[in-house]
């Protein structure tokens, strides 16, 4: 019942935002520090270990940051 309270559903909304947009954030900082575009590199020139290493990007920071709001 605790889950329906307006508090909390009002904090986990504002702490999902606040972790997706530190998410993208630290992606377009990876992209910024990285040679060329990555977007180009994994969809046009299918580089497959660059989405790998991308992907593996995003877990890692993901878990960071759902860690740091979790407690």
């Amino acid at each position: 019942m605790e889950y329906l309270n307006p508090k909390a559903f009002t904090a986990s909304i504002v702490y999902s935002l606040l972790g997706i947009a530190i998410l993208v954030l630290s992606f377009y900082v990876f992209n910024k520090l990285t040679p060329g575009t990555l977007r180009k590199e994994i969809i046009e020139d299918h580089n497959t270990s660059l989405a790998i290493l991308g992907a593996a990007f995003m877990l890692a920071v993901a878990l960071i940051i759902s860690a740091a709001i979790h407690g």
